[in-house]
Formats: C-alpha cells, sequence, structure tokens
C-alpha cells in the first residue's frame, strides 16, 4: 500500500452553479438531456466535469478526494445557510437534505463549500432514465413474477412509489503490480472403469508450476460506502438487488452540484477509507485473478493461485452519489424487498415476497407427477424424476427472490493488463485420478464474497 496522501481540491468550490445566463438558482436536471436546466430563463448548461486524475497508470500514493476524507462524527448535521439574495438564514439537515429555500425570496440556497464532515460528496453521476422509463421497467419485471407473488405484495403494488435515490459510493482507481505463483492442471483423458458392478470415471493430467507478473491498472471500482447497503447478505433486507445493477459509467461524472438532487432523494456516506480498504484490496486480488484467465485457457482442469501478491502503487478515492430508481416493499415477516433500475444504463434487478404456501403446494403437485412418471417409464436414469418438484421450487424461488445476484466486480470492472510475463513449466503427469478439478482450483472464485458482512458486523460491535 502507498504511504503518500495528498488530497483533492474540488474544482467546484461552491457545490452550486447559478445560471451563467441569468444568474437565477432555481436550477434542477433535465433528465433527457442530461444538463442542468434553469427554471427562471429555460437556459440549459453542463456542469463543471470530474477533475480526477484520468491516467491511472500515473498514480503514486494515496490521492483522497476532499468528499471522501474521514467524516468529522462530532460535527452537527445541523448547518445554517445564509440567503445571498435577501440576507435570511435558514437551518437545514444535511443528513437529510443539501439544499433548501428561502422562505423570504423563494432563492434556492446550497450548501455553499464542502463542509469538513467528509459527507458532502466529490463527483455525482446524474439521472439518466427517466421516471417513466424506469416505471415501466419496474412493472414489467413485477408483472412477470405475478403468479406466485404474495397477494398482498400485488394489490399494493403500485409504480407511484417509485422514487429516484443517490446512493453514496466510494469510486476507486488503482494502479498495481501482482505476481501470482500456482499451479495448473490440462486434461489428457477421461475413461470409466467398473468394479463390482460400479463405474468410475477416472482422468489422466498434465501439472504445471505457473507464474504471471504484471502491471494493473482498475479504473473504477465502485464499493457501497453506506454502511446498510454495504451488507449484501442480510436476512432482513435484499441489499445485493440494489449491488447488483452496477456498474455505472463511472467516466461521466460530474464535479458535485447540489442542483442535480432536486426532485430526487439521497443518502449520507457512513464509512471511512480505513473501513473499506480492506475490502477494496481483497476485490482488487480478485480482479488480478480474472485479469490473466485468458492466459491460461488450456489448463481445463482448473488454475490453484497458492501465492498472490498484489502491490499497490497508486490509490485514488473519490465519494460519489450515483443514480439509483427504486421500488421498495416491507413483507409481513419485516424483510425489505427492493426493485431497483441503474439510472443511467436501465439494468434491473428485484425481490418479489413470495406466496409459500402456493409455491410448495405447486411444487409438491409437480413432485407427485415425477414420482409417477418414474415408476411407469422404462429408463436407466429414472431416479432423476425424483428430483423435478424441488428444482422447479429452486428455480421460481431464484425467479422471485434473486438473493444470489451481486455485481461481478471482478469481470465488470474496467482494467488494462501490462507488462505480461509467465512461466508454465511442466511437474509430472498425474494419472488415474477420481477428481474432476485440480484441488483448490481458485481462478474462477473470489474472496471478499462476505467481508462487507464482517465489516458491518465489526462496526455493530463497536
Amino acid at each position: 500500500m502507498a504511504n503518500e496522501k495528498q488530497t483533492i481540491i474540488n474544482n467546484n468550490q461552491n457545490g452550486q452553479d447559478k445560471c451563467p445566463k441569468c444568474g437565477a438558482t432555481d436550477i434542477a436536471l433535465n433528465v433527457k438531456t442530461g444538463m442542468l436546466r434553469c427554471n427562471f430563463c429555460r437556459f440549459e448548461f453542463s456542469a463543471l466535469k470530474n477533475n480526477a486524475e484520468r491516467n491511472i497508470a500515473n498514480l503514486h500514493g494515496q490521492i483522497v478526494g476532499q468528499g471522501a476524507t474521514d467524516i468529522n462524527q462530532e460535527a452537527s448535521s445541523l448547518i445554517t445557510l445564509k440567503c445571498s439574495s435577501c440576507g435570511a438564514e435558514v437551518t437545514i439537515d444535511t443528513s437529510c437534505v443539501a439544499q433548501a429555500r428561502c422562505h423570504w425570496c423563494r432563492n434556492i440556497l446550497s450548501v455553499n463549500e464542502q463542509v469538513a464532515t467528509g459527507t458532502i460528496p466529490d463527483v455525482i453521476l446524474p439521472f439518466k432514465i427517466t421516471k417513466q422509463e424506469a416505471e415501466g421497467q419496474i412493472a414489467n419485471f413485477v408483472n412477470k413474477r405475478k403468479f406466485f407473488a404474495n397477494p398482498t405484495f400485488k394489490r399494493e403494488f403500485t409504480t407511484e412509489n417509485i422514487m429516484g435515490v443517490y446512493f453514496p459510493y466510494m469510486v476507486v482507481d488503482l494502479n498495481t503490480h501482482a505476481h501470482l505463483r500456482g499451479q495448473g492442471e490440462q486434461l489428457r483423458r477421461t475413461y470409466t472403469e467398473r468394479i463390482n458392478n460400479y463405474q468410475t470415471t477416472y482422468y489422466d493430467a498434465d501439472l504445471y508450476n505457473i507464474e504471471r507478473d504484471f502491471d494493473l491498472t482498475i479504473n473504477g471500482l465502485t464499493i457501497e460506502s453506506s454502511l446498510d447497503k454495504l451488507d449484501n447478505h442480510s436476512l432482513k433486507n435484499t441489499n445485493n438487488v440494489i449491488n447488483s445493477i452496477m456498474p455505472f459509467d463511472i467516466e461521466n461524472c460530474v464535479s458535485f452540484n447540489a442542483n442535480y438532487l432536486r426532485g430526487f432523494n439521497s443518502e449520507k456516506r457512513d464509512t471511512n477509507i480505513e473501513l473499506l480498504h480492506p475490502l477494496m484490496e481483497a476485490q482488487g486480488k480478485d480482479i488480478a485473478k480474472f485479469s490473466v484467465n485468458n492466459s491460461l485457457k488450456k489448463y481445463d482442469r482448473g488454475v490453484r493461485w497458492d501465492s498472490i501478491g498484489f502491490n499497490i502503487i497508486g490509490e485514488q478515492w473519490q465519494a460519489a452519489y450515483l443514480p439509483v430508481w427504486l421500488y421498495s416493499y416491507m413483507d409481513k415477516n419485516k424483510i425489505l424487498h427492493y426493485v431497483a433500475v441503474n439510472g443511467r444504463t436501465k439494468e434491473i434487478m428485484g425481490s418479489v415476497p413470495i406466496h409459500m404456501p402456493k409455491l410448495i403446494l405447486t411444487s409438491c403437485g409437480i413432485e407427485i407427477l415425477g414420482i409417477f412418471i418414474m415408476l411407469n417409464v422404462d429408463f436407466e436414469y429414472n431416479w432423476l424424476f425424483l428430483l423435478i418438484g424441488f428444482i422447479y421450487y429452486f428455480l421460481i424461488y431464484t425467479k422471485y427472490r434473486n438473493n444470489n445476484a451481486r455485481h461481478k466486480y471482478e469481470t465488470e470492472t474496467t482494467t488494462n493488463v501490462a507488462n505480461l510475463k509467465g512461466s508454465d513449466n511442466f511437474v509430472r503427469k498425474n494419472n488415474h485420478v477420481t477428481n474432476s478439478m485440480i484441488q483448490g482450483a481458485n481462478n474462477h472464485s473470489i474472496s471478499s464474497q462476505s467481508l462487507s458482512a464482517k465489516i458491518v458486523d465489526k462496526v455493530s460491535k463497536q
């Protein structure tokens, strides 16, 4: 990990733009164009661009955006804004809003600088998908799952409850060097042998010692920075649904401007870099493993990396607000279900509460049918029909709940591999083995899946 530390000074010093044409402050996002629009003279203009370092390979040390600095827990979330038009003072709670309207002259007020609490983000990615488009996406998603949906949910579902929310994330760029060492196996042949009326499958394979050494840049690794949303394995909510609609087109972020928040909800970041750094490193190692899989195609029995060296040369952290259209529903078991749409790409995922008696009864009926077929069909593997009811239950449950859905950061994050060097040295022939893959194969597995839950658990115990 790099030791140097530097803070980015945001190039949007006041956190708000006035209309460059008429000077009015009544400004909001035009979702259809992605530009800010003055509600007084109707002039549209673009916000300031994100001033982060674009050439990730040039990163050295740790660069922290002003909005990503540690949160000052002692600072009050109540701040007083002075109206630049009439001089009136208005108090707002920044835990809920970042803008207010002067009750005397109706001038729009905003946080006028990056406050020292580290809660105002560095950058924001404006909504690109309109509410009408999101409503259509979510309605279509739910309608495809209404047959087994909970009756109360079906009665109460309405697209009027869909909200646009800016969620807090940390966006991390990494300049790294990786060195991987392990073993891989290449299959030579597969065959079966019968012993005492039992057939056993055997494999012959060639074992190799493998090394890969390379430079790796990771652009826009995105990590939830709200403790509540960071836990993607909670039994009380379906946070994994929100996680799964990533990635966002981070390259189109602009410098934070509170005008983008008008008409939308937002959540505040409540985690610091120190807490998120282990998760970032674990995800970085996973990305490093997956980034060289194209050079391992001949090892069809898998690769077991025994040593993963991951040296961070430079890292750049920015706090970001990213857009999500969200429908939420609390079922009778106090489980919070989400249906979420990426506010930029239309990627959708959701969890719909299931009417379990109906699903169980239907699955039992299909299981009885499977037993009947098994008893009346002459087929060597007719016992497989015993599984048909269980398979049906699993498929429907997965379709409705999507509890395994997640953002595949290991393949969906933008990366670049350079100066790749490797060695593949034959060790020996492994003949007559019964395992179909090399023992401990991990080149297609991730290590950080449960780490976010551990972070949440650590904080809750403090």
